[in-house]
């Protein structure tokens, strides 16, 4: 039994570290490798055994733009254990190494876990913390403006990943750096969710459900609010994935999704005890 991490160039156990995702969580991570966005960014730190993975804790390096400031911060996913393996103690080794490897040199640690494991995470210093989302009502009297833009293209995204890194983006806390985790559900899961404003020059990421509008992300000039009314008046209702600026005329809500909690560890998550944020929708890992 060994410890391996950094090894995404690896095909043999890439593809291993594939089939137990694909055996746990029905995901597979090949696709957004091949797709260039697979960065260093994302780190499976991994039980190896024959050269199979038996278990495996990602780290996701996740800095936010908060108040001006970048927040130095990793997001812990992809948690599993082969069925097999189970009962080993592999899980609490990789977060003791994941802890060696990080502890001290980030602001933050924060994960979503599910229910069966509540009581794991609280042993390494993570403790339970709400997240706050935003919604209203809208009464829009105009045409929808937006144009759709097909994210099914390599010349798109790159495009879109232009987009990220050059132009602002609305909320108070935004993911920075780290594109290819925005390209993990852009490229494959939500590529006809991306909407172009042309007269304000801003992209929105964004899902229609009926008449509710779920705005995930806003890229360039136009404010939160330019956004909602360019969807014209066939939107009655705004959901945010992200905290706005400016929160006044909309409902408060603790964010509860069905087994699901989460986790954070650190002094950013300290000094923020009093904000009531959510981290995007579009950056969990």
């Amino acid at each position: 039994m060994e410890i391996i991490h950094g090894y995404r160039e690896c095909k043999a156990l890439r593809d291993s570290f594939n089939e137990l995702a694909e055996k746990t969580f029905e995901l597979n991570f090949e696709n957004w490798y091949r797709n260039g966005f697979w960065k260093e960014n994302y780190d499976p730190f991994s039980v190896v055994i024959d050269g199979k993975v038996v278990a495996n804790v990602s780290v996701n390096q996740c800095n936010m733009m908060h108040d001006g400031k970048v927040l130095k911060l990793i997001q812990l996913g992809t948690v599993m254990t082969d069925p097999e393996h189970r009962g080993k103690g592999y899980a609490g080794m990789l977060m003791e190494e994941v802890m060696k490897e990080y502890e001290g040199k980030v602001d933050g640690m924060y994960l979503y876990a599910n229910d069966s494991v509540l009581d794991f995470y609280p042993k390494f210093g993570f403790t339970k913390r709400n997240e706050y989302q935003y919604s209203k009502k809208v009464y829009g009297s105009g045409a929808n403006v937006t144009e759709n833009i097909p994210m099914d293209t390599p010349e798109a995204w790159a495009a879109m990943v232009d987009v990220m890194k050059k132009m602002p983006q609305q909320g108070t806390m935004t993911m920075t750096g780290n594109e290819g985790l925005y390209m993990f559900y852009l490229s494959q899961f939500m590529t006809e969710s991306v909407y172009y404003l042309p007269a304000q020059d801003t992209y929105a990421v964004a899902e229609i459900e009926d008449d509710t509008l779920v705005l995930h992300a806003v890229f360039g000039p136009a404010s939160t609010e330019e956004v909602i009314a360019a969807f014209g008046n066939g939107i009655s209702r705004v959901v945010l994935c992200f905290t706005p600026e400016n929160t006044e005329g909309y409902d408060e809500n603790v964010v509860e999704e069905e087994d699901t909690t989460f986790f954070v560890k650190g002094k950013a998550f300290d000094n923020l005890r009093d904000r009531k944020f959510m981290l995007q929708a579009i950056t969990h890992a």
